[in-house]
């Protein structure tokens, strides 16, 4: 997911439609406030960041991010004004991982965007996150709020391809063919069964988990 945080309608959608178009998903904001808000409910793997924005500016977002220790890890494209080189320098002094000048080439943007994405990924474990809940896939680890979950193998993976899916609606034929295989030969209320057992280890947590009448589950 890459979080773009822009105040000009032409750039930020430009952005946006070149990433969406090479397969990313993307999610647009005018300022730093909205930002943070939906950093509370996903983090990113990615931002794309305006150095003038109103309000807060974006040496100061990314002050905010560095200092954070749940988004210090997000990796940060600064986006700055072909004259304001010295911004482009304090931007890397305070952190982030490269920077662009305006106007730039739909090309140049992606073949950044790629890069940093591949040293991002190489470089931290692999972690899902929705809210309170956390998959740490190296360790194959999930707590909530901090605190370890004991999940079966199924129920795990269950929970991983929902967040790996969130707000998706998945059917319940879809779950049994990617978490037990095409050949096992269970009924889809195998798949109930796990949701079950799911929600309960997950506590008050398991409410993310929504069904959906006559279709399957999702969770949000």
């Amino acid at each position: 997911m890459i979080y773009i945080v822009e105040d000009d309608d032409n750039i930020r959608q430009m952005e946006a439609y070149a990433l969406q178009g090479s397969g990313f998903e993307t999610m647009e904001f005018v300022s730093g406030s909205e930002f943070f808000a939906q950093c509370e409910k996903q983090v990113p793997d990615l931002v794309l960041l305006d150095i003038m924005l109103p309000g807060i500016d974006g040496l100061s977002i990314l002050r905010r991010i560095r200092e954070d220790p749940r988004l210090q890890e997000i990796g940060v494209i600064m986006v700055t004004a072909r004259s304001t080189e010295l911004d482009a320098v304090m931007g890397l002094d305070k952190g982030a991982d490269d920077y662009i000048a305006k106007p730039f080439g739909i090309m140049e943007l992606l073949s950044r965007v790629k890069a940093l994405m591949r040293r991002v990924d190489s470089s931290r474990p692999v972690q899902y996150v929705l809210d309170e809940i956390a998959i740490d896939d190296e360790r194959h680890l999930v707590t909530v709020d901090g605190r370890e979950c004991m999940l079966t193998f199924k129920e795990y993976e269950l929970l991983k391809y929902l967040m790996l899916n969130r707000g998706l609606v998945l059917t319940r034929d879809r779950l049994m063919d990617v978490v037990w295989g095409t050949d096992y030969e269970g009924g889809s209320r195998t798949v109930d069964m796990h949701i079950k057992t799911l929600r309960q280890k997950l506590g008050a947590s398991g409410a993310h988990i929504k069904t959906v009448r006559n279709v399957g589950y999702k969770i949000e």
